[in-house]
């Protein structure tokens, strides 16, 4: 009872205040019926329902327990399977609404995708000397510095080096003096000598047999890491030096499970920076890593390309286009017009006049901004590529979508429940009762009032990111006898006036 009366006060203060009502969405059939009724007089009325919902019908005309009138139900209504939906013309430039033609053109269906700027791993060296020293000088002592094949590093002193060179000139100097008179002496010092030599070679430093050995750079290149410290000691095998030749570069990029059977090694692919905007660079596919990665369900390929420029520095972002596909004209719309709701694939088609049909589609590659429909459109039609939400998944546009199938007889209890989109404002969320407080305008579907009223919400979620106080669009469909549920809700971004409050009412 308390219920029945918050909900009559909100109806009478809601007429005093006279709030604005957003011109609501009118099936084809509706609008068609009504035009009928004007031109041929009176229709003929079956009984009176309850405009809350509940199951109360009446045989004549009556109000409820708030004040509200029972609507007629007439002889000839008859449900809208015809699928289209008229929008009047203020509410189509109240929701943006645009259209575009199907076109016939060829579809950019580039493989896409994201990688990074790495260092050609062919290209690469490391300065590690094979034997203790200390490093006297340093001929290059900064990261980042250009070298040439063969330029001097660093000058290093090794006692390990003076007494391997001691030991070379003493086994030369006995091969040369002991030939003449001892034979035997002479060839086991030239076995001694050639020991020693090759063991300089191991060392990487043959032809230098004094204290002090100068490195030099074993390719050209750039210096990427530098640990040499002049005075400092070094290990064997410690690396001083990193160098890589940067003049080709690779790119590693994630290319989606689904395109990997249009990547081919030595297919060519356009390269952007954020670095050059408006520039392109050219690469070629290298290799495709045999592995994929489940989290992601991508594959890493390397691009190969010339940067003789030095502009690509490693650890940059980019983005690939591997070209493929045909220049041949297909029929196309744009990507932003096409409904996916998991389950079917359609468009709205626009008729003219303000009315709208959704139309399933068939569709086959995609492009960057265009995707092909193989069936359910063809060239010249026009397709709405704008507020889809509030025409379709959140307007009567969805049960006209339901329609599309013919119901079995006596599946009538099993059908879709109606739905109804109105504008107005969120007053409260109450998420521990899956309820909010609407401020809404007149909803002449249901023969409404303006006012204030609770509705359930499908799920909380969706008003997570929508304050209280905040303009919305929202639709809700009949739940149980007199309960109505929210099950979409938008933000208006328009700067149109908000309804104004009224009473507050129940459900």
């Amino acid at each position: 009872m308390g219920v029945a009366i918050a909900v009559g006060a909100g109806y009478w203060i809601a007429q005093l205040q006279n709030a604005a009502a957003p011109v609501p969405l009118i099936s084809e059939s509706q609008a068609q019926a009504n035009t009928t009724a004007a031109a041929e007089g009176e229709r003929k009325i079956l009984y009176y329902r309850n405009p809350m919902g509940l199951p109360d019908t009446s045989p004549e005309p009556k109000k409820d327990s708030m004040g509200m009138s029972y609507i007629p139900v007439y002889a000839d209504d008859k449900p809208d399977d015809s699928g289209a939906v008229a929008v009047s013309p203020a509410r189509i430039q109240n929701l943006g609404v645009k259209t575009a033609r199907v076109e016939m053109r060829a579809v950019d269906a580039a493989v896409r995708a994201s990688g990074r700027i790495e260092i050609d791993e062919r290209a690469q060296v490391v300065v590690a000397p094979r034997f203790e020293g200390w490093i006297e000088r340093l001929h290059v002592n900064a990261i980042g510095d250009p070298v040439k094949k063969g330029q001097p590093l660093f000058t290093a002193y090794s006692p390990e080096l003076q007494s391997t060179g001691e030991e070379l000139r003493i086994a030369e100097r006995l091969a040369s003096q002991s030939a003449p008179h001892d034979p035997v002496a002479s060839e086991s010092a030239r076995r001694l000598a050639e020991a020693t030599r090759t063991r300089l070679r191991n060392l990487q430093v043959a032809g230098q047999t004094g204290s002090r050995q100068v490195f030099h750079a074993p390719a050209s290149g750039v210096v990427l890491d530098k640990m040499a410290i002049e005075g400092g000691r070094f290990m064997p095998g410690e690396t001083l030096f990193r160098i890589a030749d940067l003049s080709k570069v690779w790119i590693i990029a994630d290319v989606y499970e689904q395109d990997l059977a249009r990547v081919l090694v030595g297919q060519r692919a356009q390269v952007t920076l954020e670095a050059f905007p408006g520039r392109a660079f050219e690469a070629r596919v290298g290799y495709l890593y045999p592995t994929l990665d489940a989290a992601t369900r991508s594959t890493r390929v390397r691009l190969e390309l010339d940067n003789t420029e030095g502009l690509l520095r490693p650890g940059m972002f980019a983005q690939v286009a591997l070209a493929v596909g045909d220049a041949t004209p297909k029929v196309v719309v744009p990507t932003s017009a096409i409904i996916d709701d998991g389950e079917r694939r359609a468009v709205l088609l626009a008729l003219g006049e303000g009315r709208f049909q959704p139309q399933p589609v068939k569709l086959g590659q995609r492009g960057r901004d265009m995707v092909e429909v193989l069936e359910g459109v063809k060239e010249g039609d026009r397709v709405v590529v704008s507020a889809n939400f509030l025409i379709d998944s959140e307007s009567q546009l969805k049960a006209a979508f339901s329609n599309m199938v013919e119901p079995d007889p006596g599946s009538h209890d099993h059908a879709s429940p109606a739905r109804y989109e109105a504008a107005g404002t969120l007053d409260s969320v109450d998420t521990e009762a899956g309820s909010v407080t609407m401020t809404h305008g007149e909803i002449a579907a249901l023969s409404w009032p303006a006012m204030t009223m609770d509705f359930r919400i499908a799920d909380v979620a969706l008003v997570k990111d929508v304050a209280p106080g905040t303009q919305v669009r929202f639709v809700f469909e009949a739940g149980e006898p007199g309960e109505y549920v929210v099950t979409g809700i938008e933000p208006i971004v328009t700067s149109a006036p908000a309804p104004a409050a009224g009473g507050r009412g129940g459900n």
